[in-house]
């Protein structure tokens, strides 16, 4: 269209002076980035809290009052504060795994040297289980899940099982390139390896350490090894 053909603008009505001018519409406030706000302050005070004050302690009147809502709030979201805390906890989780460069589907690294990767990524969880931010609120969960049946299911199905899955496609891939024994069950051989750590972690009874995972790697391979 060329400029000759365009209509003109209408000009704004003059305003008599002194009259106050049109006020303009308000901008609705944005439901979703408030709801988001509110949020991500319920989870920092839910993990902060329990931290600071052991999950005993740690109540949802105190973690509305940390994150400046109204525990109505937090009701209208989760049932209690273990379902708060184990939000929480996933979503640090996420963060995490975000922050190294990672997505929800990162799988375990496979350079074709098993025990290489084996050991970077328990060396990862080891320094993940000393990490208080993780360390405190996992403690929680693995306590509260024993007696809330629900509460275990849900943190087993969309943390714990999903993490066993990548352990599981990397022992399949070395199970297909004969790596280890093609007999071996990848579930099983998974265990050996997550099950000592965690045995270890949960009832403190030495230190977890980069040599530790090492070691266990080292012992679990040589039992997986093929055949002559």
């Amino acid at each position: 269209m060329s400029p000759e053909s365009q209509t003109p603008e209408t000009p704004p009505a003059p305003t008599a002076p002194g009259a106050p001018a049109t006020p303009r519409k308000a901008k609705a406030p944005d439901a979703s980035r408030r709801s988001e706000r509110s949020r991500r302050a319920i989870f920092d005070a839910a993990l902060a809290l329990v931290s600071e004050t052991g999950y005993a302690k740690t109540t949802v009147e105190g973690i509305a009052a940390r994150a400046g809502v109204g525990k109505q709030t937090i009701y209208r979201w989760w049932p209690s504060k273990a379902a708060v805390l184990l939000d929480a906890f996933l979503d640090l989780a996420a963060r995490a795994n975000e922050a190294l460069g990672g997505t929800a589907e990162s799988e375990i690294p496979d350079t074709g040297d098993l025990a290489a990767d084996l050991k970077y990524v328990l060396r990862a969880t080891v320094d993940e289980m000393n990490d208080p931010a993780f360390e405190v609120p996992s403690r929680a969960l693995a306590a509260e899940g024993i007696v809330d049946p629900d509460l275990g299911a849900r943190f087993t199905e969309a943390l714990l099982e999903p993490q066993l899955a990548y352990y599981t496609r990397r022992i399949e891939a070395a199970r297909r390139a004969g790596d280890i024994a093609p007999d071996t069950d990848p579930r099983l051989a998974v265990e050996l390896l997550v099950g000592p750590l965690h045995h270890r972690w949960i009832h403190r009874t030495l230190p977890l350490t980069h040599a530790y995972a090492d070691a266990l790697v080292d012992q679990v391979l040589r039992g997986l090894a093929p055949r002559p």
